[in-house]
């Protein structure tokens, strides 16, 4: 088969395979037939997760049985050729998975029991397949014996731990929907969204960056302090809350202790777990994740099983996966998508090994993380990279384990790209674009893209979903020109809980997600975002892209990282402001940047206001909080609000 499909190679477009037998970390296939156009090689979604040039070899096994008859396409995005209208759909030969989390959970163990699932780097925590599966039905049957039934939602609250997964995969087993709160909330944001999706259960850490959990608990619970441990919650402003559990050794009033709840199941509460399994579907409602906040009062956007499991996987497939043994290093926070789906389900969907390295996002033990572990890809948002490359240990470290990784939540520079591959070794790193509301990804690159496609791009639209940009009337715009992206499939949220005025605002009668993202789609299907519509601004009549001047103002050399933003200006109805992180011993004048920015752009886009800064407001995931700057620049420069 090897020396057939070399001598084809720059021919062979479909291959029909039949799988006959396994055998020896081997799978071996009858060719049922095969097609021919202008392509290089042919890849198996299936068994082994292996390419046929590699002639499908491996040491672990993938639960995703192959198939009989499954016409495989190298090249799936051949529509995308030529392209005239800003409307595309992600075609292609693998099918979604019509399963569970539990089941998926399930089916890997079966497969994989003995190999290490996740690692708690700083903490020195490890656990197996079956290690994990055992501890997730174990707290499944804790809330059980505690009356928490299938569509009770259970709230988990802290940075992440070993506690955090096994509490995602034990609401999954249980049929419970888990509503991930930000580690960063106070005791405000904390009732909000304990109260707007009405959880029954909530498991917290006890603290966060010097911030105490259990003072901010008593803040919104003050009935907590006459309660002893292990009591029943009755909460006035939280009628549904009933327990707490809290991580830890320690016992405090009104909570259980984690450990206890994870031990106190009986081995036929356990068996019902495993009964439940086959009646849990996929379209049921399994998470709740409120939004970052960027713009507001946060919203919780509710995914099923189908959502968030179908994006891990085909996410997965994008980044390599399936052609080698993954260790992915994620420093990203479990309580996001990113860290959630993109990663977490990562173990489920490829059998791959997910290290955490530290609770919250630190460099030393990233780069430690790496090394220790050999990790083959590495997540986060570019604030994180920049740290990563900016940090002594970074060139003390040996990453030439890495292969690739993911970069979402925001634009990245291109030196910022540049060194990655150059310093890092990620050579095959791809950058995804999405939101929490499509679970989260829609759009992510290849491996294979030049590093100047995946800065200026966010790749080609995921497997099976539907993108177009549209104008302010709704119709598809023609290639090359600016306009909405919206999204329609697999990915799409059910809803915002408990809000369909919200959810109609965002999600169409017929199923279009509207983004909210100025974007441009190429001939060849790549999309570019070009800006937010709420953030562009109008000075004069002239519509203003904050991103353009952004991308112009990243290759001055004294620049470290720029935001773009508008504020009102009483004459033109609003002007450019640009704030700027200078990088380290350099210094940087307002008449530096305009000079620099003259012959690179419109007079009208060149920033009017500059104040330079030492960072910028951002979410725990890294995502710039635009309307803070807004709001902190109007009030130190004394303007009026439009």
């Amino acid at each position: 088969m090897y020396t057939f499909f070399n001598s084809l190679s720059s021919q062979v477009t479909h291959v029909c395979l039949k799988q006959i037998g396994w055998s020896s970390g081997r799978a071996y296939f009858h060719v049922r037939s095969v097609r021919f156009e202008s392509v290089e090689k042919c890849m198996l979604p299936g068994q082994t997760h292996k390419s046929i040039h590699n002639v499908l070899t491996t040491s672990t096994k993938c639960q995703f049985n192959c198939s009989l008859d499954r016409c495989l396409s190298a090249d799936t995005s051949a529509q995308a050729n030529s392209l005239k209208w800003s409307y595309i759909h992600g075609s292609s030969p693998i099918s979604l998975l019509g399963t569970t989390i539990g089941k998926c959970f399930q089916n890997c163990v079966e497969v994989n029991p003995d190999k290490t699932a996740v690692i708690f780097f700083k903490d020195g925590v490890s656990l197996t397949f079956a290690e994990l599966l055992e501890k997730a039905d174990q707290l499944a049957a804790g809330f059980m014996s505690l009356g928490v039934r299938k569509g009770d939602r259970v709230g988990i609250w802290g940075p992440n731990s070993v506690e955090w997964v096994i509490t995602q995969y034990a609401t999954a087993r249980a049929g419970n929907i888990l509503v991930n709160i930000n580690p960063s909330y106070r005791a405000g944001e904390l009732k909000y969204a304990l109260h707007k999706a009405g959880c029954k259960l909530l498991v917290a850490s006890t603290g966060f960056k010097n911030v105490n959990y259990l003072d901010m608990l008593r803040e919104i619970i003050p009935e907590l302090d006459r309660l002893s441990p292990g009591a029943t919650v009755t909460s006035k402003e939280l009628p549904n809350l009933k327990y707490i559990l809290t991580m830890g050794p320690d016992f405090y009033p009104g909570t259980f202790r984690f450990d206890d709840v994870l031990m106190s199941a009986t081995q036929s509460q356990k068996q019902s777990i495993f009964d439940l399994q086959d009646q849990l579907q996929f379209d049921d409602p399994i998470n709740i994740q409120f939004t970052s906040g960027t713009t507001g009062s946060p919203k919780g956007a509710t995914l099923s099983h189908n959502n968030i499991i179908n994006n891990s996987y085909f996410v997965g497939l994008r980044c390599g996966y399936h052609q080698h043994e993954s260790v992915i290093c994620a420093p990203v926070p479990l309580y996001h998508c990113f860290g959630m789906v993109m990663a977490s389900l990562q173990m489920i969907t490829h059998s791959a090994t997910l290290v955490w390295p530290s609770p919250t996002f630190d460099p030393v033990y990233v780069l430690k993380a790496v090394e220790a572990h050999k990790c083959t890809a590495l997540y986060g948002v570019p604030t994180m990279f920049i740290d990563i490359l900016n940090h002594p240990l970074c060139d003390k470290t040996d990453t030439s384990s890495l292969i690739t990784g993911i970069m979402a939540g925001a634009t990245c520079p291109i030196e910022v790209v540049k060194a990655l591959l150059k310093r890092v070794n990620m050579h095959k790193f791809t950058v995804c674009y999405g939101s929490t509301e499509t679970s989260p990804v829609s759009f992510q690159s290849t491996g294979d893209c030049t590093p100047e496609k995946r800065v200026s791009t966010v790749g080609k639209v995921l497997d099976h979903v539907e993108a177009k940009v549209i104008d302010s009337e709704g119709r598809v715009l023609p290639v090359g020109s600016a306009g909405e992206l919206c999204t329609r499939g697999s990915n799409n949220m059910l809803g915002y809980w408990d809000d369909p005025v919200k959810t109609a605002q965002v999600i169409t009668p017929d199923r279009w997600y509207h983004t909210g993202d100025l974007a441009v789609m190429s001939a060849d299907g790549y999309c570019s975002i070009v800006g937010r519509i709420k953030d562009m601004l109008i000075r004069g009549g002239e519509n203003i892209y904050p991103l353009e001047i952004e991308q112009v103002l990243y290759n001055h050399p004294k620049i470290k990282d720029i935001q773009v933003i508008g504020v009102p200006d009483f004459r033109l109805g609003e002007q450019v402001c640009a704030w700027i992180v200078v990088k380290d011993g350099q210094t940087l004048t307002e008449e530096e940047v305009r000079s620099f920015c003259k012959d690179k752009m419109a007079r009208f886009k060149i920033p009017h206001y500059i104040l330079f800064v030492d960072s910028f407001p951002t979410t725990i995931t890294g995502k710039i909080q635009k309307y803070i700057m807004r709001e902190e620049t109007i009030k130190k420069l004394g303007l009026t609000q439009s």
